[in-house]
């Protein structure tokens, strides 16, 4: 319970974002060492410095991290450093995920396959059906929806998801402590009982203007594919297709009419091969090559036979058969998958107890 304070503390201390923090970690090894270093030694890593050395000596907020902690206690709140095993691995190896994440609810961070839903908050009949047919088409995937429990498009996107009792999680632009907009409190809560809701807010912290671009970092970062539904010229969603982009995601859009203000930013993102056009469900399972979720045998109880696999499994891992180790990279050069299939394939042979990832984005086989 101690490391869990001063993990806290680390994440609220001035001057220390998730680069340094992770970077000290790197260099201490557990938050609490950090606390307890020199800072004459503090100061000499890499990229820390002075200002930053003196910000974390002289850290003094205990109370507020004592109240933190005792209000995750209470609602029975996980707390998720990046070093957890249950830390979203999708997230793990991008350079600005969270140091640090509170998480509410019972479905997978790491779930087999995810999908990102996004866009307007101002949703019109036609982007609320494209929702809720593309989430039915998925059911059947093995799929977990991440959205933003916003309006509009994120409020479609998890009410569908929760009526077909698909996992779905809402990345919050604040802490638990509050839900925002109100009138999706009662959709949380359903949300908690068959998904969750994850944020790496504190308490206190305000749904502000500037926390929902960290949002969708989180969003863009957890999905093997971003859906942008509809969304203006100018619209928040833009931020997460370019976030997923910059991450080597998978990005669909749908169209609309040439003269819609609510499809606009998605013909952007289409005409600038920044996503695929999609029209339905059907199209998105097709460009990522899932396979419905009845095809797949996930069993942990029998081993897996190497004719077990599908054919894209097959041939990444004998490509891996072929080296002691590899660098995503070289796979995905090496490879025809997308990067979201590339993915989604290494994730799925890792649960499957097959390959094993290393640091710095290296895989190889499980001895």
């Amino acid at each position: 319970m101690e490391e869990k304070l001063y993990q806290i503390a680390l994440h609220q201390a001035d001057m220390v974002g998730p680069v340094i923090a992770k970077s000290l970690v790197a260099y201490c090894g557990e938050a609490s060492k950090i606390f307890s270093t020199p800072i004459n030694k503090l100061r000499k890593i890499p990229n820390i410095g002075e200002l930053t050395a003196h910000a974390i000596k002289n850290f003094n907020a205990w109370d507020r991290v004592e109240k933190e902690l005792k209000f995750i206690e209470d609602h029975q709140i996980k707390l998720l450093f990046y070093t957890d095993p249950e830390y979203p691995s999708r997230l793990r190896n991008i350079n600005d995920s969270p140091l640090l994440l509170y998480y509410k609810g019972n479905a997978d961070l790491n779930a087999i396959r995810t999908v990102g839903i996004v866009g307007t908050r101002m949703v019109t009949e036609y982007g609320k059906l494209l929702t809720e047919n593309l989430v039915s088409f998925l059911s059947d995937f093995q799929v977990c929806v991440l959205s933003g429990l916003a309006y509009g498009v994120d409020t479609v996107a998890h009410k569908s998801s929760v009526g077909l009792t698909i996992p779905t999680i809402g990345i919050l632009g604040h802490g638990l402590d509050r839900i925002y907009p109100s009138q999706n409190t009662s959709l949380a809560k359903k949300m908690c009982e068959h998904g969750g809701l994850l944020t790496e807010f504190n308490i206190n912290t305000r749904p502000d203007k500037q926390n929902f671009p960290m949002r969708n970092r989180i969003v863009a970062g957890m999905s093997d594919a971003v859906v942008v539904v509809e969304t203006k010229k100018e619209g928040g969603s833009l931020i997460t297709a370019q976030l997923a982009n910059d991450y080597n995601k998978d990005v669909f859009a749908f169209p609309g009419r040439i003269d819609d203000e609510f499809s606009a930013g998605c013909h952007s993102l289409i005409k600038d091969h920044k996503a695929h056009l999609i029209e339905s469900g059907a199209d998105l399972v097709a460009l990522m090559n899932w396979d419905r979720s009845e095809d797949l045998n996930l069993s942990t109880n029998q081993p897996l036979l190497f004719h077990d696999l599908s054919p894209d499994e097959q041939n990444l891992l004998e490509t891996l058969k072929t080296k002691q180790k590899v660098h995503i990279d070289l796979l995905h050069q090496s490879l025809t998958f997308t990067p979201g299939t590339l993915a989604g394939l290494l994730l799925g042979l890792q649960l499957k107890g097959l390959i094993k990832e290393m640091p710095g984005k290296m895989y190889s086989l499980s001895s």
